[in-house]
């Protein structure tokens, strides 16, 4: 038996007699824990460890480090990167029942937050207060994974992303100590910024186990639009337009044909199958009116068609859960095939270029691959329709994918706006940074977890 065997063999025998049955290795669990929401092949754990607590995060960490046995913490498992593949084997932490709101202070306008709580269980909690968690990222992932990835999503336009919404985080490092990253001021001078160190890293400096997070007080008034573009650079300069303009939109989120034609007809909409643009105003009702007023001019400067407003929360909600469901919209346009999605972030003047340039690719390309995007802050997504088993389509998305990253770089923008670089675009953070950059992230990596246990063969190998 080699010598990696009878570590994790006694990584396993250590956790059991701390967690009991809360320490599994059923093969249907660690499957499950081993792959996320996208086609990138599955690397089970050899066992998954569901805490309750920081300090059994801490014992866990602590028996892992004394065996030298990797570590993958675990919210939801809806990333997109392959950011919770066991590449090396190893413990996932589960922090799912980790899922308490520990305290709002209502008139700071901030919430401290286990890991484990959803953005939806947290948006519940709070409606009564009359506030809300504005980042939405789609799937009601884990408070402690959006952290993990910088998640951002459909109102990033207006809230920003996670590294503009996180106050401060409790983190249990690769040797099992409990760190806190900040106080719960709004801003501090004082010393490095931990706390936006460890927004982003993805799993790989340590488990995030507290999260103190901004929040906002309920708009008077919500609005939501519909705008469809007969050319998808009539609905791009919209964007743009919007944007520069200063027109303060909460959500401005793209859909091209190919995408409104697959919602159409997964969630029983009848908008025009053409370009797209959804939008959400918040603020007072005279002021959500002007705003869309404007929108709807500028729409019209670009050939837009009908434009259709509502202030009715249903339809509200079912326009967005559309939105939402636009990646399995986009499955069901072909069968047994699974979804590729990629997204890329440029500058918004450049937006109208790398969007046209890339539909253009993929059409001559005769590939199924709609465009949908938070396009408000330059963010877009295409999402691959492929056949796994066919290698040809797999060759075709990866050189297509690799051209759009690319694309987006030259234009100084970056390869990924939202879904992390998990082991999935490890090969373009290189590109993006530079050596003499990654060579400095690589340091930090080693000077935390020297040992290289938490997350291995993530965002850079070591």
């Amino acid at each position: 038996m080699s010598v990696a065997t009878v570590k994790i063999d006694e990584t396993i025998a250590a956790l059991r007699a701390l967690l009991g049955e809360r320490l599994s290795t059923s093969r249907a669990i660690l499957e499950r824990h081993g792959k996320d929401e996208t086609f990138h092949a599955a690397y089970p754990p050899d066992a998954v460890a569901f805490a309750r607590s920081v300090e059994e995060v801490a014992e866990i960490v602590k028996i892992c480090a004394a065996n030298r046995t990797p570590i993958i913490p675990y919210g939801t498992g809806t990333s997109l990167e392959g950011h919770i593949a066991a590449l090396q084997g190893g413990v996932c932490i589960d922090v799912s029942q980790m899922d308490k709101v520990l305290k709002v202070n209502p008139e700071d306008l901030d919430v401290t937050v286990q890991p484990g709580v959803t953005r939806k269980q947290l948006n519940e909690h709070l409606r009564d207060l009359g506030l809300f968690f504005p980042i939405d990222p789609g799937a009601n992932a884990s408070l402690g994974g959006m952290t993990a990835t910088r998640a951002s999503g459909t109102n990033a336009v207006r809230y920003g992303t996670m590294r503009e919404n996180v106050l401060a985080l409790q983190v249990v490092l690769p040797d099992g100590r409990i760190v806190r990253t900040a106080r719960r001021s709004k801003k501090s001078s004082a010393g490095y910024d931990l706390t936006r160190l460890f927004i982003g890293s993805e799993g790989t400096l340590g488990v995030i186990t507290e999260i103190t997070l901004r929040l906002y007080g309920i708009p008077e008034a919500v609005s939501a639009a519909v705008c469809s573009f007969d050319t998808l650079e009539g609905a791009v300069n919209t964007t743009i337009a919007t944007i520069q303009s200063g027109v303060p939109v909460a959500r401005i989120e793209l859909l091209d044909d190919v995408q409104m034609d697959a919602v159409n007809r997964y969630s029983k909409l009848n908008y025009p199958p053409k370009h797209t643009l959804f939008l959400e105003f918040h603020g007072s009702e005279a002021s959500v009116r002007e705003q869309a007023e404007a929108v709807q001019a500028i729409a019209a400067d670009n050939d837009g068609g009908q434009f259709q407003f509502t202030l009715q929360a249903e339809e509200r909600t079912r326009l967005w859960q559309a939105r939402h469901d636009a990646a399995y919209a986009a499955k069901a346009l072909r069968t047994d095939c699974e979804i590729w999605a990629t997204d890329v972030c440029v500058p918004i003047s450049r937006l109208a270029e790398c969007i046209l340039e890339t539909r253009k690719e993929l059409d001559e390309a005769k590939v199924v691959a709609p465009i949908v995007g938070h396009v408000g802050d330059g963010n877009f997504h295409v999402a691959f329709v492929i056949d796994t088993k066919n290698p040809a389509e797999i060759e075709l998305a990866e050189h297509l994918n690799e051209k759009i990253v690319m694309r987006a770089l030259a234009m100084d923008g970056t390869c990924t706006g939202e879904h992390g670089v998990g082991y999935g675009k490890m090969q373009f953070l290189l590109a993006e940074h530079g050596g003499d950059a990654i060579s400095i992230m690589r340091g930090i990596k080693k000077s935390i977890d020297p040992q290289n246990i938490m997350n291995p063969g993530k965002i850079f190998t070591q």
